[in-house]
């Protein structure tokens, strides 16, 4: 549960906006797509492993299109 402490004085949009950068911070709604449908482990790891590659192919200018 997020609690968003607001001043008397504060006006209701920065609150909101408190609100909704402590909600992605949270991210509470990419838990929420994950427990949607249950990945194998050796899917998740084989996602990881790829993602990785790419990320270093990236920074090494190898990537081929």
């Amino acid at each position: 549960m997020l609690i968003i402490d607001s001043k008397d004085c504060e006006n209701i949009d920065k609150a909101l906006k408190k609100y909704k950068k402590k909600y992605e911070k949270s991210r509470i709604l990419n838990q929420l797509r994950d427990r949607q449908s249950f990945t194998k482990p050796s899917i998740r790891r084989r996602t990881q492993i790829l993602k990785a590659v790419y990320k270093q192919q990236m920074a090494l200018g190898q990537f081929e299109d």
